[in-house]
């Protein structure tokens, strides 16, 4: 088994790679997925807001954004599932209107963007209740209760 996750924080956001690391190890293992690398990055606001207006056409910014890629890894020959990149402020905003800790809503963001890049989506009820039901899977095996979807 070799999963290889890169957790990039801006420095503001130092803190939570470990915490990172461990939700996207929990709904990869709940996934069966063993083999593979991806990228979080914990960021501002703004570049969120950048790569949503450059790639999604929408000018406003988000709490999670995933750029899944399904090519090797160059260096790991591993295959890439891609980047995820989370706003930590509005995922700090989203934390305390829901009552609950940071902590858990980057978890929460975190396995969410992990989805996406193993090609789960929430367009259609369907979809989404399969996409949310293993968010909480994951959740509750990190030892958190249902706290609600994604804003996405």
């Amino acid at each position: 088994m070799t999963l290889q996750i890169d957790v990039l924080v801006d420095p503001a956001f130092r803190g939570w790679e470990n915490l990172v690391e461990d939700a996207c190890n929990a709904i990869l293992s709940q996934l069966a997925v063993h083999n593979a690398g991806l990228t979080v990055v914990l960021t501002d606001d703004e570049k969120l807001r950048k790569y949503n207006r450059e790639f999604a056409g929408e000018d406003h910014s988000t709490d999670v954004l995933s750029f899944p890629s399904g090519e090797p890894d160059p260096e790991t020959d591993l295959p890439y599932l891609g980047d995820i990149l989370i706003a930590v402020p509005t995922a700090e905003k989203q934390a305390v209107q829901k009552g609950h800790p940071l902590s858990e809503e980057l978890s929460l963001l975190t396995i969410h963007g992990v989805l996406h890049l193993l090609g789960y989506d929430h367009h259609t009820a369907d979809a989404k209740s399969r996409m949310w039901s293993q968010q909480a899977l994951a959740l509750q095996s990190l030892g958190i209760k249902d706290i609600g979807a994604v804003n996405s």
